[in-house]
């Protein structure tokens, strides 16, 4: 989808029942247009996760989430290896009478006994929405690996090779600032502050998604 201005994105939001002002709109848009990660941090409640859902919706993109938390690591983000399919097909190419060791190990690495994460997952599916949701709950050393996957979606995988996006997936990163988050992500993004929305807007938020909803209800 071409969308021209900030103007225009805010029509296309708002047509999914989401307000957004012109920093926020102008924000999105150049991270649309130039192809950059959006880093959006404020208080919890003030909208983050609900951008990146509509932009999904508008862009007809899938909502790809990675939830970060304390103790996150590279593996819980990447891949993993399907061990109990791989232990299966192993006892079922023994029952055959299937010896040949170098076609086992070529086997059981296939692409089929790979449990694709987040991060990989968004990589391969074009086109997607990627939201790494509160990078500030999870640990430095992920924050430094998260930057370097942003810089390329590039993942290079032993067993089977390196695995390129061809068309980057649109990355939303949010943070409820419990922890300051480091200057170089920051720096890999368009970084912007959500304000809490003031009275009257909340009041139009209410009403734009409660339409039954009484006026005097909202408020």
């Amino acid at each position: 989808m071409d969308i021209e201005s900030p103007e225009k994105l805010i029509e296309l939001l708002d047509r999914h029942a989401y307000l957004a002002d012109e920093g926020l709109a102008t924000a999105a848009f150049l991270a649309l247009r130039m192809g950059r990660p959006l880093f959006l941090e404020g208080e919890a409640g003030v909208g983050k996760t609900e951008l990146a859902k509509t932009l999904a919706t508008l862009l007809d993109a899938p909502l790809i989430r990675l939830q970060c938390y304390e103790g996150l690591d590279a593996a819980q983000a990447l891949y993993d290896w399907d061990f109990a399919r791989q232990l299966l097909h192993l006892k079922a190419a023994e029952a055959a009478g299937i010896t040949d060791v170098s076609r086992l190990e070529g086997e059981i690495y296939d692409r089929r006994f790979l449990i694709a994460r987040p991060l990989l997952k968004a990589i391969e599916t074009q086109p997607s929405v990627l939201l790494v949701d509160e990078i500030d709950r999870a640990d430095d050393e992920f924050e430094a690996f998260l930057l370097e996957v942003l810089s390329d979606f590039t993942i290079s995988i032993p067993e089977l090779g390196t695995v390129r996006a061809t068309t980057p997936p649109v990355v939303v990163v949010t943070s409820n600032r419990t922890r300051e988050v480091h200057d170089a992500l920051k720096r890999r993004c368009l970084y912007h502050w959500l304000e809490h929305p003031s009275f009257d807007r909340e009041v139009a938020i209410l009403l734009r998604r409660l339409p039954d909803c009484t006026e005097t209800l909202a408020a």
